[in-house]
């Protein structure tokens, strides 16, 4: 497999601050009332929610577009083969972050508003966040157009 010709991973800012601010809320309640079997879940909980979606990094190289989240357990791979159209979109704050379906299709998101839309052959279509839209939709139109 050649060299990645895309490789950017996206911080999820609003993501981890929101877990670590309610994995201290959680501590700070523990202390407060004393130590709750379910409140020591909870955060272990938020930990693996953040080690899970702390980022997301898009690859694409000669064959197919690669994103995963975080340590990389949740992840999809797409051969180029399948893409027939991309374009930058701004997504509404009520599709929020994370992964789940929008009237758009799948959307796959861990900061911010700005994403791109992806339309495969099947017609089925996704949007995946990034904080350089233009810059992905141009890298992925370029290598689709060359196959």
């Amino acid at each position: 497999m050649s060299a990645p010709h895309y490789r950017h991973t996206q911080f999820g800012t609003v993501i981890v601050l929101a877990l670590i601010l309610a994995a201290g809320f959680t501590v700070g309640m523990e202390v407060l009332t004393g130590v709750a079997p379910l409140a020591v879940i909870g955060v272990a909980l938020m930990g693996v929610f953040l080690a899970l979606f702390f980022s997301l990094t898009v690859e694409i190289d000669a064959t197919h577009l690669t994103f995963r989240f975080g340590i990389g357990l949740i992840r999809q791979r797409i051969p180029l083969a399948e893409i027939v159209a991309v374009k930058p979109v701004r997504n509404t704050w009520l599709y929020g972050w994370g992964i789940h379906c929008t009237p758009h299709g799948w959307l796959y998101n861990v900061s911010g508003w700005e994403a791109i839309e992806i339309t495969l052959v099947t017609g089925k279509r996704f949007r995946l966040g990034t904080d350089e839209p233009q810059r992905l939709a141009r890298m992925l139109q370029a290598v689709t157009k060359r196959r």
